[in-house]
This record gives C-alpha cells, sequence and structure tokens, in this order.
C-alpha cells in the first residue's frame, strides 16, 4: 500500500468531484420537491381560506423579530431646552435629576 502524495492527491480531485455531483443531484431533488410542497400548500390554504396571520406571516403577525425596536412610548415630560422623557423604565434623564436635585418637581415638566 505504498502510495504516493500525486495519488492521494488525485484520489482527493476524484472525491471532490463526486461530492460536488452528488451536491448538485441533491439540490435539484430538493427544488423539484419544493414545487410539490408549495403546490400542495397553496391547495390547503385555498381550501381553508387560511391568510397570512393565520400562519404567523408578514410583519405584523407573531413577535417582533431582533431587529426590530421596541414601540416608543409618547413623552410626558419636556425641559425648557425641548428634550423629552417618557417616564418610562430605566434611569431617569440628566436634566430630570439635575431639576429635582435643584428642588423642583416632575409636575414642572409634565407635558399637558
Amino acid at each position: 500500500m505504498a502510495s504516493t502524495l500525486a495519488d492521494i492527491n488525485s484520489q482527493i480531485k476524484k472525491h471532490d468531484e463526486q461530492i460536488a455531483q452528488l451536491r448538485k443531484q441533491a439540490e435539484d431533488l430538493r427544488n423539484q420537491e419544493r414545487a410539490g410542497v408549495i403546490e400542495e400548500l397553496r391547495k390547503k390554504i385555498a381550501e381553508y381560506g387560511l391568510t397570512a396571520s393565520d400562519l404567523k406571516l408578514g410583519a405584523r403577525a407573531g413577535k417582533r423579530s431582533a431587529t426590530t425596536a421596541a414601540p416608543k412610548s409618547a413623552a410626558k415630560y419636556r425641559s425648557p431646552t425641548g428634550e423629552t422623557w417618557s417616564g418610562g423604565r430605566g434611569r431617569k434623564p440628566r436634566w430630570i435629576t439635575e431639576a429635582l436635585t435643584a428642588g423642583k418637581s416632575l409636575s414642572d415638566f409634565e407635558i399637558k
């Protein structure tokens, strides 16, 4: 079993070509099956009158995606310089903490 490096590299190349052919065959079969699955799903959707929201498809159905930011809350407080704050969770903005330290109250900044 004395093989040379050239023999081994030749076998590797041959196997790589076989792998590429098998992957191509698998992709072709998947595409053929996919067409059948799509057709079957279309028939079921039509038969049962399903909508995208029934299937939890589309932008508004289901959960928020990881890239979608949480909706912003409406501002409840405004600083004299025009900065706003919703009064929600988390740390208070600096302008609020400084104003509270100076003796003002949150009601002084409420947007009416």
